[in-house]
């Protein structure tokens, strides 16, 4: 494979991808949207996947442009890298790790329970890595044992997996967005006993291949009170901080400085609203509200700006996300988007049939 380069964005613009689902025909989708003229956003066009069952993916990791899309079924291993800036689309080859055998033992189930996407400066290198729960039943009586873990990394360059050793902590996929930072990934753990839990980091450096664990957040409190998601907030790392009750939210933003969390600033009670979804630019915060609406809040002026995006996911707001991307050139070594594996509709059209293949663009792009 040639060797990856960092090429300049082929539009300055960014993008978000919002998963959503046709209240009408329950047929799920994501939505490309577009800032206009820096005041409002538009949905570009709706985009299903039919390579993957059901048609909706888990998006586990949006970098330089490019997306890596899994399955959100137990059992189901489909993997994808999709770069929607030159349509191409690369599946995943299968796993070769060996899953472990025990006598009279029968894996009944594969979980994949999280995982991240990230650009390894040190080889050169887009890797992949997720985190696997094996459950077994007794061959004969089928009662459950214990679950096993697993985590595997995925090598773009290499195009092939291998296994690397698990943490002693199952990672918990509360992340706003993008959950990498400078070839490091992290994820939310909690420690100790329900309702006494709490917070620490769990982080995993793609070029030595390891994973550690920051000491406790002692300022998140305790784990079942508190909402925490991991971010990137301005070039650092961070963790957003808000309450697990009400309708009336606070937020508070804290940010990694070395070994110490900083308060960033702190957000009051902004009315109405469920679920953030990422922050924008000037510090400006999506947010998912109680009509199930994307709604942007202005810090500075303490507006509450409803976009005119509806999820249609009133009883499912927690798959409902926002990915912030720059278009890119770069090469994934994939094929050319296929009906098959995805399909494009301009939003002018959205009332009709799904499944027809409208959206045809006849620019050609030089990778360089």
């Amino acid at each position: 494979m040639p060797r990856f380069k960092v090429p300049e964005a082929l539009v300055t613009e960014i993008l978000s991808k919002l998963p959503r689902t046709d209240g009408n025909a329950d047929i799920p989708y994501f939505s490309q949207l577009s800032e206009e003229k820096g005041e409002n956003f538009l949905v570009k066009q709706n985009i299903r996947f039919p390579f993957f069952i059901h048609d909706s993916p888990c998006v586990w990791g949006a970098r330089r442009g490019l997306f890596c899309l899994h399955s959100a079924l137990m059992d189901d291993t489909k993997v994808a890298i999709w770069n929607p800036s030159t349509r191409e689309f690369k599946i995943l080859p299968p796993s070769s790790v060996q899953r472990p055998t025990y006598p009279g033992l029968t894996c009944k189930h594969v979980f994949f329970d999280c995982g991240a996407f990230e650009f390894d400066f040190k080889t050169d290198d887009y890797k992949f890595i997720r985190f696997v729960t094996l459950c077994y039943v007794d061959s004969e009586c089928g009662i459950e044992s214990p679950e096993v873990s697993q985590v595997e990394l995925y090598s773009l360059k290499c195009d092939s997996w291998k296994e690397i050793p698990s943490p002693n902590y199952s990672p918990l996929d509360y992340c706003l967005s993008n959950n990498c930072l400078d070839g490091i990934c992290y994820w939310i753990i909690a420690t100790g006993n329900s309702p006494y839990e709490k917070v620490m980091i769990l982080s995993f450096d793609m070029a030595n291949e390891k994973f550690s664990v920051s000491p406790i957040l002692e300022f998140v409190g305790f784990f079942s009170k508190t909402n925490i998601n991991v971010l990137v907030f301005n070039g650092s790392v961070g963790v957003l901080v808000y309450p697990v009750e009400g309708i009336d939210k606070s937020f508070d933003l804290w940010v990694m400085n070395g070994e110490e969390w900083t308060k960033q600033f702190s957000i009051e009670s902004i009315p109405g609203v469920v679920d953030p979804l990422g922050f924008w630019k000037n510090n400006e915060l999506f947010l998912l509200n109680t009509n199930y609406e994307v709604v942007l809040f202005d810090p500075s002026t303490q507006e509450l700006k409803v976009l005119g995006i509806n999820s249609y996911l009133d009883h499912h707001r927690e798959y409902v996300s926002l990915f912030f991307y720059v278009e890119s050139l770069v090469s994934i070594s994939g094929i050319q988007e296929h009906k098959d594996h995805i399909i494009r509709q301009l939003v002018g059209d959205a009332s009709k049939n799904l499944n027809r293949n409208i959206d045809q663009v006849d620019t050609k792009y030089d990778d360089g």
